[in-house]
Formats: C-alpha cells, structure tokens, sequence
C-alpha cells in the first residue's frame, strides 16, 4: 500500500521534497558552521536556554503534563467529552473533550495545548478539523509567565500583568469564536458523538467504560504519566536551547537587526518606537527573550507592553517547532496553526494597546525594571498554585454545563405538558 503511494506521487512532488530536505541540510551545516566559528556565543545562548527551561518551563508546566495524562487514563477527559458537547459545539464547534483542552491550555502554557489535542485526535476524540481549531486557540502564554516573570520581574508593576494577561486571553477567545466557521463544508464527523437524551448517565458510562478497558494498575498508570511527563519536557527543553543558541547567533551577525528593520516598515508607519523593532525581532525567534528585550528597551511604557502583547500572542518560532513536534505522528496540519498565530499577534496587540489607553496613564510612565535575574524566577509553589486554578476552572465548565442542560431539559418538559 506505501509502496502504491509512492508510485502514484508525481516527479514534482518528489522536486518539492527533495529541495525542503537539501534546504534543511544547508541549514544544518551553517549551523555547525557556526558553532565552530562563535563557540563563546553558543555557551552563553545554550545557558540562557537551559536557565529559562529550568527556572520557567520545567515548575510551570510539568504538574499539568503529569496530571493531563492522569486524567486521560482515568476516563476524566471522555467524561467531559459527553457532558460538555452541548456547550462547547455551538460556541466554538468542536468536541465536548475539547474544554479540557481549554480549561489546561489557558492555565498552563505553551505548548500543552498541542499536545493535549494531538492525544485527543489520537484516541479518535476529535476529527482533524475540528484539532486543527482546538490547536490553534488553546494554545496561551502561561498566566505564571505573565502575571509574575513580565509584570512583577520585568516591570516591577502587577497592574501590567493583568492588561497582557486580558488582552491575550480576550484575543483568542475571539479567535475561537471565529474559527467555528473554519473549513464547515468538511464532510467528518466526530465519533462517538453524544445524544442529547439521558447526557449525564452517558458521561459516567463513557467514563467508566475507559475504566474498565485499563488494565494497568494505579502505581504503573501514574509512573508512566511521571515519566511521559518528563520526556516531553525535556524535548522542550531541547527546543528551547536550540532557539536561544540561533537568537544569539542571528543576533551576533547582525540577522535579528536586518529583521527589525524589516518589520519596521510595517510597524513604525503605526508609530512604533525604532527602539522597539529588535525586541520584536528576538520575539519573532523565543518569546521570552523577546520579551526581556522589550521591556528593557528605551521605547515608551505602552509601546513596550503592547509589544510584550505580540510577541506573546505569536508565542515564537520556538514553540511552533514544538507543537510541531507535539502533532508529528497525526495528520493536525501546522498551517491553521501558524496562521491563527498571526491573527492572535494582530488582536493581541490591538487589545492590549486599547487597555493600556485606558490603565497605564493612571499608572507611572516608565517601568521599574527588576534586579537582573529576578524575572527568571518562578518555584513549584507558584506552579502548583495555578494547577489549583486549573482544577477549579474545571470544576467551574462542568458546573455551567450542568446548569444550562437542568434549564434545557425544563424547558423541554414545559413545552411537552403544554402540548
């Protein structure tokens, strides 16, 4: 069958790959090229990769792998699945399982929001469709991030945390709302879809029919999480690394300033700052370098921040290559995903230029930036804390859901006794 395929494929379809690979092999040999040239630039570049994995990504985000995984074998997923069909598909069209993608993706970070979809669509939770749209706006900055390395490390102002934060979560719930419309004339349809009839006896035994067919015991399924969990924190770390070394690289030939000036002819027409545009640059590569950069740049506050809003919102190359590497082994396409990127840089940073007209002449003009290093500096504590939003917001989404099929089901009972 492979066999028939590669037959029937067409010489420039074999041209097309051929030049993709060779392209990618140049890039690779520059790239060795020039880890021999500049070795003191790689170490300084791999350093601040692996503290940023360290001190932000590894606490952040490994009690949400470890307990997304948890609540995948445990059936938790599939029982929102059924409850939550009713809410989640006419807002957003798509699966009842995709609000656990939501409720972990807005309160996590990057890139959990693929990975989580890319397990969906592997269990046949989902049609590619409806992942590609799920992926492509549960995929946030994390509120950590936000809220504590850019406000209160990079600003030494809380208020700020709260402008980014709203503006970006704003940003891509209208993105999702819009998405709905994206690719309806696709003829799939979800398996196992729900019936209206009977909904909450159906999710318990949707539930308990996972159960049932997991064979493995509790100590097993949580060490497998455990280290699944691991492995894939430390392919981003990898990523991760891997970007900070290129930043540093791009930057030291001069590449991030000729990016700037490109981005400058579309930005300072809008009355961006020149102070600004290499800031954007980085961002264009790792977000959180990017974001650094901004904030200590010369530029006045609100262009800083706003800044700060795009580069979250496009989330960098860096974390496009991971959630690539997240959707690898299904057939989720990247494009809706790079595409939904541009259009959450463009409302972010819309949305957060509007707030900060409204908040930050109230507030001090230039920003108190914290001691160097500070803004690195997250904790487990502060991990965990935000894995209990996690949890309430969950609750919070199966509470709603309840309510509205209570008030469904009488106002169908009302209709029928009139009838």
């Amino acid at each position: 069958m492979v066999q028939l395929e590669k037959l029937t494929c067409s010489p420039a379809h074999f041209r097309r790959r051929d030049l993709a690979r060779l392209f990618w092999t140049a890039c690779a040999v520059i790239f060795v090229i020039s880890m021999i040239v500049y070795p003191q630039v790689v170490f300084q570049g791999a350093l601040i990769g692996l503290k940023t994995w360290w001190n932000i990504v590894f606490p952040a985000l490994l009690p949400f792998f470890i307990a997304s995984e948890l609540l995948m074998n445990f059936g938790v997923v599939h029982f929102m699945g059924v409850l939550l069909e009713p809410v989640m598909r006419p807002l957003f069209n798509v699966p009842g399982a995709g609000s656990f993608v939501m409720a972990i993706g807005y309160t996590s970070g990057y890139p959990i929001g693929s990975m989580v979809t890319a397990r969906l669509r592997s269990e046949g939770l989902c049609t590619r469709v409806e992942a590609e749209r799920l992926m492509s706006f549960t995929n946030n900055s994390s509120p950590l991030f936000m809220l504590v390395a850019v406000a209160v490390g990079m600003f030494n102002n809380p208020g700020i945390g709260v402008l980014i934060a709203g503006a970006h979560y704003l940003s891509n719930l209208v993105l999702g709302l819009a998405l709905r419309f994206y690719a309806r004339s696709e003829a799939e349809q979800s398996a196992n879809r729900p019936t209206r009839r009977g909904l909450v006896k159906s999710a318990i035994g949707r539930m308990l029919q996972v159960q049932r067919g997991e064979n493995r015991p509790v100590g097993k399924i949580m060490g497998d999480a455990v280290r699944s969990a691991v492995t894939n924190l430390l392919n981003i770390g990898g990523f991760i690394i891997l970007f900070a070394v290129i930043i540093q690289l791009l930057s030291n030939v001069g590449v991030i300033n000729s990016l700037a000036g490109i981005l400058g002819i579309f930005l300072l027409p809008l009355g961006f700052s020149p102070e600004i545009l290499p800031a954007l640059g980085s961002g264009f590569f790792e977000m959180t370098i990017g974001s650094k950069l901004a904030s200590e740049s010369l530029a006045p506050l609100i262009q800083q921040v706003t800044a700060i809003g795009m580069i979250l919102a496009w989330s960098g190359l860096s974390v496009h290559a991971q959630a690539a590497s997240m959707i690898a082994e299904t057939d989720i396409r990247m494009l809706p995903f790079v595409v939904s990127r541009l259009a959450h840089t463009c409302l972010a940073g819309l949305f957060t230029y509007l707030l900060c007209l409204w908040r930050i002449p109230l507030e001090e003009t230039a920003p108190a930036l914290a001691s160097a290093g500070k803004w690195q500096n997250f904790g487990f504590a502060g991990s965990f804390k935000m894995f209990g939003i996690f949890l309430l917001s969950l609750t919070v989404i199966i509470l709603i859901s309840l309510l509205l099929n209570l008030v469904r089901d009488a106002w169908l009972l009302f209709f029928k006794t009139r009838i």
